[in-house]
């Protein structure tokens, strides 16, 4: 028990020092919110009931076989020389092996350690969903602003359009197009804000609260001047990993369980005999009871069950083995795909900016030239959706970058 109080301490301290880096310079509002679905996500209390009950076993175990007590009544009465035998009553009491029970609380401990390491999976995991969840509303958010700028920016250009027509600078048709756009944005903004409802549902499910309220989301998400340093090493400590680890050790320590059972076991009981005088009987102690202490020994003869279990317990740590190292494959291809996807983002969010500088100067130039000559709408509605596409890719590559930083410190922190 101590050591499982130790290890729930040592990954206590591990969630808690995760959860205080992936926050680090992000807002209270996540930190929050993460707190609020680490304590009320049912899936969390699924896992905690499954280690109460794992651990709660222990007591199971420390027991000793059930008392044994019987009793018979002669019905062809056995007649001695003190007397007729009327009833038997006997009381017995198996034990196992010396240290049988300890192996067996050894081997249950160890298991809830494996319980306990779920735990911990369960809650890095939702930090995850939670925090991808959040930038999943922050991006439909961004792009419903981005929607409302580029439609107020339409509105200028139709204004300035409709100045045009009075003095043969424009025509009806550029009105037409510049409201059919116009049109596709609030298309676009009423699709994103079912969306929002939807991802705000399931954000509110992950902290099994109310689908309806409502999310405090930050306003804007900032590109890091730098990555941080990720030290790949700590991935062999990650506990999925950890938890096969533990799954080696009870494996072990149902081998020592086995090899505890596979000995005798040994018992003492007591045999009472009720004994009847006869009244021909003239013997000096007639009618004395008989009280008889007994020894009982249990030996396994044919042991090949226990052989079996060991062989067993073998192939098993051999198949933990194999599936730890599958297991480090896929984490490892998943640690550098999160690195390279983010330094994707990064790439892809640099270009944006630079592209979206570029679209802003050529809508300036149309601009002015309207006030020397005419103005082409063609071009103004392609200048527009350039700024809306690299806006929206923008606001995309922020939240990729975020959502594999999310990886990443699943991974390794």
């Amino acid at each position: 028990m101590k050591n499982i109080h130790k290890q729930i301490r040592l990954n206590g301290v591990f969630l808690l020092c995760f959860l205080f880096f992936f926050m680090k310079g992000h807002t209270q509002q996540l930190d929050k919110l993460v707190h609020e679905a680490l304590d009320n996500n049912p899936e969390i209390q699924k896992f905690e009931l499954k280690y109460r009950i794992a651990s709660e076993k222990i007591n199971e175990v420390n027991t000793l076989p059930n008392t044994e007590i019987s009793a018979g009544y002669y019905v062809l009465e056995p007649e001695t020389r003190t007397g007729t035998q009327r009833f038997k009553v006997s009381a017995k009491q198996m034990l196992p092996w010396f240290g049988t029970i300890t192996s067996r609380e050894n081997y249950v401990s160890s298991l809830a350690d494996t319980k306990y390491e779920d735990i911990v999976i369960a809650k890095r995991k939702l930090m995850v969903s939670v925090s991808q969840s959040y930038y999943k509303l922050y991006v439909n958010k961004a792009k419903q602003a981005v929607l409302v700028e580029n439609s107020k920016l339409l509105k200028t250009y139709e204004n300035l359009a409709l100045t045009g027509i009075e003095v043969g600078k424009a025509s009806a048709v550029d009105i037409f197009k510049l409201q059919i756009r116009q049109n596709e944005l609030e298309q676009l903004k009423q699709v994103l804000e079912l969306q929002y409802l939807a991802e705000q549902t399931a954000f509110n499910n992950l902290l099994n609260r109310e689908n309806d309220i409502k999310i405090d989301v930050v306003n804007t998400l900032l590109m890091p001047s730098k990555d941080f340093e990720i030290p790949t090493k700590n991935l062999a400590l990650h506990p999925e990993l950890l938890k096969y680890d533990k799954l080696f050790q009870s494996v072990e320590q149902s081998e020592l369980l086995n090899q505890k059972e596979s000995n005798p076991s040994f018992g003492f009981g007591l045999d009472y005999i009720n004994i009847q005088a006869g009244s021909d009987i003239t013997f000096s102690e007639k009618g004395k009871d008989i009280l008889m202490p007994t020894i009982s020994l249990s030996i396994p003869i044919f042991s090949k069950k226990y052989k079996s279990k060991t062989k067993q317990n073998k192939l098993q740590q051999q198949e933990i083995k194999a599936q730890k190292k599958d297991r480090l494959n896929i984490l490892e291809t998943l640690l550098e795909k999160a690195i390279n996807d983010r330094i994707s983002a990064r790439i892809s969010y640099n270009t944006q900016l630079k592209n979206l500088k570029k679209a802003k100067d050529a809508e300036g130039i149309l601009i002015r030239s309207y006030e020397t000559g005419t103005i082409d709408f063609n071009d103004v509605l392609d200048i527009q959706e350039l700024q809306l596409k690299f806006q929206m890719n923008q606001i995309e590559a922020i939240k990729n970058y975020y959502i594999q930083t999310t990886s990443i410190n699943y991974l390794i922190k």
